[in-house]
């Protein structure tokens, strides 16, 4: 018994002592916090649109406990900061702050961070700040600096297009809930124009979609996410983050020049129409990174020049039938988030007849030991031709060679490689990728002068020795190409 009563008086004792150490606060200047960081950036955000949520935590390693008399917006409501600390919203209600916060020793809280800002009513990005500002018991005064550049946006929602109508701004715009263009009317959108679609909207063509770009000021489609998804990738190198292009079965006559379409879900789909028309003329543009196809044209007819198509779950370019021709193009099959994807290019015969399909002086290559797929059908017409072309494949035997001029099949069992060895940029880690042709590149100077376009990709003049694919590779004497 006496045993016993000694183990209830000491334990008694020790919980006595460790609470009273865990109850203690401490008013030395010394005893701060610790944050996991002391700046809180929340990138470039569009104004009056609310930012996605960014944490940060506040320890306490002093020792003692540490008493917050006040916690506070340094600026109020001024700046449109939004902040939640360890479960207290400060609002207008409480002034935009928090009293008597206790973190006791080895102990942490949460803290929260939002942001919706006002127009700046300025052309460009403008820098906004605030403070958040911790004063302890002891008298010090801790910060957390906020900031965020804020940039003015046009925002439309639901645009149904009924007249012909021209969009061009300098400023971003963002699109919600998607943009239709009516049968009878034509939509041009303008050189250096960027459209920002939310990610349930895309462009749907009825009528007839001009893009102007040129090659100082190219058209840009792509999702509104401007913040980052991780520390080292942006939304905007993400695929899937908006809709994409349809063009319908009554549209006819689309241009698209100089544009840049990429992180969709379908880069371009072209419903089955008349194949006397066209419907599509693509022109030194860029589809790069969807989640679905990049370009998918089902029996109409179609002209590629000068485009890059890149990196789709799907087929990158997939040729379902009708009349289609493809010049100085690069077709390259690198999609980093499914190893099922498709290959770069497909052309099929097996739904509807490939009355043609003609591809001169493109690079068509990636990850695979194959990256192109010829689907025939028996009672199709399935007509194709590919001259001055380099292509991933098996090489084509002889009964099929009369299809295939000064062609180079790349060597499959180059496996160390692969494709990549063409391009200055294939980094699957941080999703960065350029597809201009690298040094050791085959595609250089492998194109026929006689049909190759007269400019690339970029607008830059290609010499008398062209290069394969959509972008030459400028060079600094007669026989040597820029280092």
């Amino acid at each position: 018994m006496r045993t016993l009563k000694t183990f209830l008086f000491f334990g008694g004792l020790l919980l006595l002592f460790s609470c009273s150490d865990d109850d203690s606060f401490t008013t030395s200047r010394s005893n701060l916090l610790t944050f996991t960081t002391d700046t809180v950036s929340l990138d470039t955000v569009f104004s009056n649109v609310p930012t996605t949520t960014k944490t940060l935590w506040a320890f306490n390693r002093s020792g003692d406990g540490i008493r917050c008399t006040n916690i506070r917006l340094e600026h109020g409501n001024q700046t449109g900061f939004r902040v939640n600390v360890d479960g207290t919203y400060l609002g207008v209600t409480n002034g935009f702050q928090t009293n008597e916060v206790e973190v006791r020793n080895k102990d942490s809280i949460r803290i929260f961070v939002e942001l919706t800002s006002t127009m700046s009513y300025e052309d460009t990005p403008q820098l906004i700040e605030d403070n958040l500002l911790f004063t302890l018991e002891s008298g010090v005064q801790q910060r957390v600096n906020l900031n965020a550049y804020t940039w003015d946006a046009l925002q439309y929602n639901y645009v149904h297009i009924q007249n012909d109508s021209t969009l061009v701004s300098h400023k971003p715009i963002i699109i919600y809930g998607g943009l239709v263009v009516d049968s009878l009317a034509t939509l041009t959108i303008g050189a250096g124009t960027t459209l920002y679609f939310h990610n349930d909207a895309g462009i749907d063509v009825y009528g007839k979609l001009m893009c102007e770009g040129t090659p100082d000021a190219n058209v840009i489609l792509r999702g509104d996410r401007i913040d980052n998804m991780f520390d080292y990738l942006p939304y905007n190198d993400v695929s899937g983050q908006w809709m994409g292009i349809y063009i319908h079965e009554s549209s006819y006559g689309n241009v698209i020049n100089y544009t840049d379409i990429h992180s969709t879900y379908d880069g371009i789909v072209m419903d089955s129409c008349d194949v006397e028309k066209s419907t599509l003329s693509l022109v030194s543009s860029t589809v790069h990174n969807c989640q679905g196809y990049g370009v998918r044209a089902n029996y109409c007819q179609v002209q590629i020049v000068n485009c890059q198509i890149t990196n789709t779950q799907y087929d990158c370019f997939f040729v379902n039938g009708g009349r289609v021709s493809v010049n100085n193009t690069t077709l390259a099959q690198f999609y980093p988030f499914d190893s099922n994807r498709g290959v770069a290019l497909r052309f099929s015969a097996k739904e509807f007849p490939l009355e043609s399909f003609s591809c001169h002086n493109s690079l068509i290559t990636g990850f695979s030991d194959d990256e192109m797929m010829g689907e025939p059908h028996d009672n199709m017409a399935f007509n194709y031709h590919f001259n001055h072309c380099i292509i991933r494949t098996p090489t084509i035997t002889t009964d099929d060679s009369v299809n295939f001029k000064y062609v180079i099949f790349e060597d499959i069992e180059d496996t160390t490689m692969y494709g990549r060895k063409h391009f200055a940029k294939i980094d699957h880690g941080k999703q960065k990728y350029d597809f201009h042709l690298d040094s050791i590149s085959p595609a250089i100077d492998k194109a026929d002068a006689t049909s190759s376009l007269p400019l690339d990709r970029d607008g830059k003049m290609r010499d008398e020795r062209p290069d394969v694919g959509c972008f030459e590779r400028i060079k600094t004497n007669l026989n040597n190409k820029q280092p």
